[in-house]
């Protein structure tokens, strides 16, 4: 008689991150219908400066559209480091207890950086500037964020990516990063250069160090 050993098939659940990529695509649609023409203007971020000419005042980082689309933003990005891990071999894609662990340093990242930011920039008397520098990041980084957010579904729901894809995507979004950066400053290079000392200040404290730090702490971790 032939003896049949039955082992427990474990499926993880998907669930969780369907609801997440559903709640995304709510906003963003939420979003597009009530600011329409914004919207149009800042799909086109990547061919045009003209949401960044018109939408620059500092108003507008506390606008329902920002923090909506920042929503967006902050589900992507902890999404694709979450993916990238996994294709790496580092972590499982259908972790939910890592994903909130990965959100939630994200948020906390970017919200306590952005109140540090407003101490200093109080400190050094440039608040103004500050505030519109980080409409810029934001505004474009929340771009990054959005485009990012269909490869993150693809990703998702494929068994088998292979690992230059995240390598390329990555490689992508630093580009386009460091291009956006130098346009920032290049929009606002008049009130740099008369307030260059606190902006190197700012530079190194706010925008070098703590991603270097984030760097050193990663690979000691995975040593």
């Amino acid at each position: 008689m032939t003896e049949h050993l039955l082992h427990p098939r474990i499926v993880e659940s998907k669930d969780w991150a369907t609801i997440l990529f559903v709640l995304s695509f709510l906003l963003i649609t939420v979003t597009k219908s009530t600011n329409e023409n914004r919207f149009g203007d800042f799909m086109k971020l990547i061919f045009s400066d003209k949401y960044s000419k018109i939408y620059r005042d500092s108003s507008h980082l506390m606008s329902g559209f920002t923090l909506s689309l920042f929503i967006v933003h902050a589900i992507s990005f902890a999404f694709f480091i979450q993916l990238t891990l996994t294709i790496f071999g580092y972590a499982s894609k259908t972790d939910y207890l890592l994903y909130i662990q990965i959100i939630t340093f994200v948020v906390f990242f970017i919200l306590s950086k952005y109140l540090i930011e407003k101490i200093i920039a109080t400190a050094f008397n440039i608040e103004e500037f500050v505030e519109q520098f980080n409409l810029q990041k934001v505004t474009y980084r929340t771009y990054i964020g959005l485009l990012i957010l269909p490869f993150n579904i693809i990703l998702f729901y494929n068994e088998s990516i292979p690992v230059i894809i995240p390598q390329l995507i990555i490689a992508i979004v630093l580009v386009f990063s460091v291009v956006t950066y130098l346009m920032s400053i290049k929009n606002y290079q008049n009130i740099i250069f008369s307030k260059l000392f606190y902006f190197i200040l700012y530079l190194c404290t706010l925008e070098i160090a703590p991603y270097f730090l984030m760097y050193y702490w990663y690979t000691k971790s995975i040593a």
